[in-house]
């Protein structure tokens, strides 16, 4: 199943991101695509946010994976953009899908191999000043008509 929502600011955008943690069940996995500046860590932003997390949440670009675990649930933050030509394992299975908490993939692409088969795709594209047009994929339909709210 897949909608379709538009934003109109950052803070809809985190708003959403919010909405998104809230109906997110412990153990789920979101693929996140966009443009670079589309707004994918504005709505991991979010997610942090309505997890009760304190730390800054940025774009793990350079670490790959950033984990906050100063939540409610804990957050696994993964930016896949770096790792288009690695063959090797490096680990990132143990922590997409981690049992107790909400695993966040940008770049997911470039480990399609890794992600689990219920994984929720979320597309947001840049309409122009600050309008996104987000699109959800999801075998959840519980998280879907709860966005539809």
């Amino acid at each position: 199943m897949k909608i379709e929502l538009i934003s109109n600011s950052s803070a809809e955008t985190m708003e959403l991101g919010q909405k998104i943690a809230r109906l997110a069940s412990a153990g789920s996995t979101f693929c996140l695509t966009g443009d670079l500046g589309a707004g994918k860590t504005t709505l991991v932003r979010g997610i942090a946010q309505a997890l009760n997390i304190k730390s800054v949440v940025q774009s793990p670009t350079f670490n790959i994976m950033k984990i906050y675990f100063d939540g409610s649930k804990p957050l696994i933050h993964i930016d896949a953009y770096r790792l288009a030509d690695i063959d090797t394992d490096i680990g990132l299975d143990e922590y997409i899908g981690y049992e107790t908490g909400i695993t966040v993939i940008e770049w997911p692409m470039y480990i399609k191999n890794l992600l689990p088969e219920n994984s929720n795709e979320i597309n947001i594209v840049n309409l122009g000043e600050n309008v996104r047009k987000i699109t959800i994929t999801s075998q959840d339909n519980t998280l879907l008509e709860g966005l539809k709210k």
